[in-house]
């Protein structure tokens, strides 16, 4: 159960969804989603119910959520992106498959279009299921702990695919467990805990205070004093 959360992402802003295991995090996101039961209050997306809202909603799992099985090329994991809009039944069309050639060239990939996906690294994988995301071109995009064990040249090519998405005027959350990343690169952060502890700027919400009652105590260490831009 999550109580009392708030909050408001603007267009082509970020927002992170940080707070201990079991804090609530993916029950949020499956908020948005439409998935997650919704007691009192309301969730609006885009204006609409969210599951009204979910044709201009994309979704990246984390990696481990797929296994190993999708034994498939990632030229055609990035193409399922499309199948929101061409349907399972039509055939992708050539400006299909161009919208889904430059998603899989924003994360840095082009070269393992034929690659299998089962394949590559858990890095690269998940930089194909953003591609896969991006190709929907959604208006708002939901990552699940993208940075999870991710190497470092892997999770800079994300970060540089998500601000050419939020160039585009897409909205971006994003559920980390990485503080000092969300304070660099976030506009927003959710501080939550079963419930919320705090919504807004990065400065004003990671403070000390506030992550040692989210965290209960075990507050996380040093965290960057200014955000990138």
């Amino acid at each position: 159960m999550l109580e009392d959360v708030h909050g408001t992402v603007e267009i082509g802003r970020t927002a992170a969804v940080i707070g201990p295991n079991g804090a609530g995090k993916s029950t949020l996101i499956k908020a948005v989603l439409g998935l997650a039961p919704v007691v009192s209050g309301s969730v609006t997306v885009l204006g609409r119910p969210p599951m009204q809202a979910r044709r201009w909603v994309a979704y990246v799992p984390q990696v481990d959520a797929l296994g190993p099985e999708l034994r498939v090329t990632v030229a055609q994991v990035v193409l399922m992106g499309r199948y929101r809009s061409v349907g399972w039944v039509r055939r992708p069309t050539f400006t299909d498959r161009t919208i889904a050639a430059r998603a899989l060239e924003t994360v840095g990939l082009t070269h393992h279009a034929r690659d299998r996906f089962e394949t590559l690294s858990g890095g690269q994988r998940q930089r194909v299921l953003l591609a896969r995301a991006i190709a929907q071109q959604p208006h708002l995009l939901l990552l699940d702990e993208p940075f999870d064990g991710v190497d470092i040249m892997s999770q800079q090519a994300l970060l540089s695919a998500l601000t050419t998405v939020r160039s585009g005027g897409t909205s971006v959350v994003i559920s980390t467990h990485d503080l000092a990343l969300a304070h660099l690169t976030c506009d927003s952060v959710w501080l939550l805990n079963r419930h919320q502890f705090g919504f807004g700027p990065a400065a004003s919400t990671l403070t000390p205070e506030k992550l040692r009652a989210a965290y209960q105590g075990n507050a996380p260490h040093h965290l960057p004093r200014h955000r990138a831009e």
